[in-house]
């Protein structure tokens, strides 16, 4: 029997991980394996126990982007099954974006292709400074297109008309400059460095990170206006009032720590 295309696992502390589980290919990604992603993020989404996940690849690397064999098929398919297809991956990218929990990309090897939309749709990317990076597209004859709203969302316009067009390899310290990445660490030191992300994470309250994560996305890009106003001190007001943050006012007043710390 074969081994799973994604495994996921949650310790004790509520943090998950979620591990695309093809090193012989470089954990490219397929039909099953965005199905199984798509499963995993939509799981974790729901599940209350679920504090932080954490995305990454099994091997010497994060992800080399989609099996040419699932491309090489899909060139030779019709139109509405390419688009089918393309949807897949599209709402596969964006149910990682919309994860109530705070995501970690744990950038572990070389990062290709469809690997960028993966880690621009985490909150945190943390990469060993030995990856090494691409948005390849191009250089197959293909756009990055359902990868480019998250990716043009983390490194900008301008640098995403270098590296769309040209398709160059660039480094992991390339990749922090860009702004894809939150921190660089050397490879001996990912796991502790991915530790103290979680720590930090853990530290909140898991509505208020949820709430947090809705305003990003409700806020960015938008003029300040009325509307904008009034968004700001309604999601203020709501989370004032709600059990968690009670919780954390009294928690913090009476000098102890809030029932969410499990530590």
């Amino acid at each position: 029997m074969s081994e799973p295309t994604v495994l996921i696992s949650k310790d004790a502390r509520g943090v998950a991980t979620v591990t695309i589980n093809r090193p012989k290919v470089r954990n490219a990604i397929d039909d099953t394996v965005i199905r199984s992603l798509t499963d995993a993020f939509k799981a974790l989404h729901a599940d209350a126990e679920a504090r932080v996940v954490v995305l990454t690849g099994s091997g010497s690397a994060f992800c080399a982007g989609a099996d040419l064999g699932w491309m090489r098929r899909m060139a030779a398919a019709g139109d509405a099954e390419n688009f089918a297809s393309a949807k897949t991956i599209s709402a596969m990218l964006r149910s990682l974006n919309e994860l109530a929990k705070p995501t970690i990309a744990r950038v572990n090897g070389a990062a290709y292709a469809a690997a960028m939309g993966l880690i621009a749709a985490c909150d945190i990317a943390v990469a060993a400074e030995e990856a090494m990076f691409s948005i390849s597209e191009v250089r197959i004859g293909l756009v990055p297109s359902t990868i480019s709203p998250y990716v043009i969302a983390a490194i900008g316009a301008q640098a995403a008309r270098r590296y769309f067009l040209t398709g160059e390899a660039f480094s992991a310290a390339e990749a922090h400059r860009l702004r894809l990445l939150h921190q660089v660490v050397p490879g001996s030191g990912l796991d502790a460095a991915i530790d103290s992300v979680i720590a930090s994470l853990l530290a909140g309250g898991p509505q208020s990170q949820a709430r947090a994560k809705r305003l990003i996305a409700d806020i960015a890009g938008r003029p300040l206006d009325d509307a904008l106003e009034a968004l700001t001190a309604r999601s203020i007001a709501d989370a004032r009032a709600s059990a968690e943050g009670r919780e954390g006012i009294a928690a913090f007043l009476e000098k102890r720590r809030p029932a969410w710390r499990r530590e």
